[in-house]
């Protein structure tokens, strides 16, 4: 458990946990879909927004270890409104697939939190092949993203309640290939670094969520869109890095944050009232943070929302 840390404007710091960044927070009434809520974070953002009233739908690959999460929830929650469905994120076809029967299913959507990711894995290519950390961290959520926007632009305006769309990044995005995003190398092989990869995708993370809240700013919707650092937490995403995990295990309960710590940051900016109107900016421990350059680049951000297009129209 982080044991340090000073609180910043929000009166929130890297100790906080997502119930004492909630506290006090009535979410009755809001939908929110959480990709990867099985485990780690993403099971935990599920847990405190189901306890705050949040209807919460848990977008997951593994149905089966999705509907444990769920039962173990309710055992806390008897009153917990919680649904569980399949999503593969590194799947185009999985994406469309959700998205379908989520809209068709008549439910309202307040919140998104695209939480879902995988880390510095050996070289992979996803089902559509694009490389595994791109396709999952980035461009399944970009997908996604765009065909559910539509059930949150209308239900920000049915329900007079602002929208919130919410990247889980990292400050990983630091420690990316030197140009940033390598637009005509995303399958390169040969120059393939696990780390750079999982930096250039975190990269997308923030840059997708600042274009996108360029372009709601224009639109005079009442959606939201943020990006985030949840810090440094010893997860499953962590399942291709033994040694590091070793590191992390023996020195991580001094200076790693645990899971109710490392869920704050996204439980703050998808619920709390003090981010209310905040959009395209990047928060770490609760409070608003300054990301790279390259995160700040609006041209680069325009030029990925494009390439990004290109990659996920229908065939």
């Amino acid at each position: 458990m982080w044991i340090f840390g000073r609180k910043g404007g929000s009166g929130f710091s890297a100790s906080s946990t997502a119930e004492e960044v909630t506290q006090g927070i009535d979410a009755t009434g809001l939908t929110a879909i959480v990709t990867g809520a099985s485990s780690g974070i993403g099971a935990e953002t599920t847990r405190v927004l189901a306890m705050r009233g949040a209807h919460v739908v848990m977008a997951v690959r593994n149905v089966k270890t999705g509907a444990e999460v769920k039962e173990s929830i309710l055992k806390e929650i008897p009153h917990a409104k919680i649904d569980v469905m399949e999503l593969d994120l590194s799947s185009v076809a999985s994406v469309r697939k959700f998205a379908s029967e989520y809209n068709s299913s008549g439910h309202p959507l307040n919140i998104l939190i695209n939480n879902a990711g995988v880390m510095a894995p050996p070289f992979m290519l996803s089902q559509d092949n694009i490389e595994l950390q791109f396709a999952t961290n980035h461009l399944g959520h970009f997908l996604l993203t765009n065909l559910l926007l539509e059930n949150l632009k209308n239900t920000a305006q049915q329900s007079h309640k602002e929208g919130r769309i919410v990247n889980v990044s990292s400050m990983g995005h630091k420690f990316t290939y030197r140009e940033g995003i390598r637009f005509d190398k995303i399958n390169d092989k040969d120059s393939y670094t696990s780390w750079y990869a999982y930096g250039q995708s975190k990269l997308a993370n923030i840059l997708h969520a600042n274009e996108l809240a360029r372009r709601l700013k224009d639109e005079g919707l009442e959606i939201t869109a943020n990006s985030l650092h949840p810090g440094a937490i010893n997860t499953n995403l962590m399942r291709h890095q033994n040694l590091i995990e070793g590191i992390v295990n023996w020195i991580g309960k001094y200076f790693i944050k645990d899971i109710p710590q490392g869920a704050a940051t996204t439980c703050y900016v998808a619920l709390h009232p003090q981010v209310k109107g905040i959009t395209g900016e990047y928060f770490s421990d609760s409070n608003v943070a300054t990301p790279t350059s390259h995160a700040r680049d609006t041209e680069l951000a325009k030029k990925l929302w494009d390439f990004s297009l290109s990659l996920t129209k229908p065939q």
